[in-house]
């Protein structure tokens, strides 16, 4: 049934919206690794396919949420970063 999946879902999942409030309160990507972000999506991506490919269950819910939310901290990473190759329209 995917249960202690599930719990290793959730806990690592409860850290992601932390860190997308604060990014959005303080403008301030500094400690973030966009890389280790990228490699992050990259398991949860690997998850969804094994689930959907062989076993089918409600926890591909979880993987998909903790990768909806890895993105949304990545493009938060993207936005706020002054890496030279993110184009800022502000400037």
């Amino acid at each position: 049934m995917g249960v202690f999946e599930a719990i290793m879902l959730i806990c690592f999942g409860v850290s992601w919206p932390v860190s997308i409030v604060k990014t959005l309160r303080s403008k301030n990507v500094a400690g973030k690794s966009p890389w280790f972000m990228a490699l992050i999506s990259l398991g949860y991506t690997s998850g969804i396919v094994h689930k959907l490919l062989h076993d089918p269950n409600w926890v591909v819910f979880l993987y998909a949420l903790n990768l909806m939310m890895v993105l949304v901290d990545l493009s938060l990473y993207l936005r706020y970063s002054r890496a030279p190759f993110v184009i800022d329209a502000h400037d």
